[in-house]
């Protein structure tokens, strides 16, 4: 599970810095203002999460069980926030009315704050070390 991780938050933070970099180059000529800030947030935690998963799979604080479910939360929390922002900001550029996937955002937040939420949770009450 631990290589799973870290390939998966690899992969994840190469994404994020390849989208930024496109973000600051090629999308800062075409995008509003306020949708370049809304990518750039997706970025931001994107790479945020990348960062985390990498903590996730190295700790030994917590149980493989348990880093599991941390990182299948983060996992569809990413794809669905930062995946949801970078299709809304750019949509205007593709010509895709995405409008229905707004309430996307916030759950695909509410699974990020589930991944730190449970592991706190593992942290404190299942491992009484």
């Amino acid at each position: 599970m631990e290589k799973k991780i870290i390939i998966t938050a690899l992969i994840l933070g190469m994404i994020s810095i390849i989208l930024g970099a496109f973000g600051a180059h090629a999308l800062k000529k075409v995008l509003q203002p306020e949708q370049l800030t809304s990518f750039e947030t997706g970025v931001r935690y994107q790479m945020y999460h990348a960062l985390f998963l990498l903590f996730i799979a190295t700790t030994n604080m917590i149980a493989l069980k348990e880093k599991a479910v941390v990182f299948y939360l983060a996992l569809v929390g990413v794809i669905l926030f930062s995946g949801s922002i970078y299709l809304l900001s750019t949509s205007a550029i593709s010509g895709l009315k995405l409008r229905f996937i707004g309430p996307v955002t916030p759950l695909g937040g509410l699974l990020l704050i589930g991944s730190w939420a449970y592991l706190l949770y593992a942290l404190l009450l299942k491992n009484n070390n």
